[in-house]
């Protein structure tokens, strides 16, 4: 079976689409953070360093709205707890995310 290399280049491509949507280096750490377990927000901000509060925010709305991640209420009435963890889809990722950890540890003296 031939390897199927899609149009990149073309704006209606689904993984220039994918692309876009997971080229973003917050959105990557996060995948990372939380492939070990669900997490509250101030956690996230802790374990990924460098993310401000409202990069943080924001970051997390944009993949909660495209399916990568669940908000979870778990305390009501405030303070209001509220954690984070990846979807169905979201884990997903880990497989792709793995191979690219090891080509870059693969080609790290280059």
């Amino acid at each position: 079976m031939a390897l199927v290399i899609p149009d990149v280049l073309e704006e209606s491509c689904t993984t220039r689409q994918a692309l876009e949507r997971l080229a973003s280096k917050w959105r990557v750490l996060l995948i990372y953070a939380l492939l070990a377990g669900p997490q509250r927000h101030a956690d996230l901000r802790r374990r990924v360093a460098g993310i401000s509060q409202k990069m943080l925010t924001e970051t997390l709305r944009d993949m909660e709205a495209d399916g990568l991640v669940e908000r979870r209420v778990l305390r009501e009435r405030p303070p209001q707890h509220v954690e984070y963890a990846l979807t169905e889809l979201g884990k997903t990722l880990q497989e792709p995310l793995a191979a690219i950890c090891d080509w870059a540890a693969t080609h790290s003296e280059r």
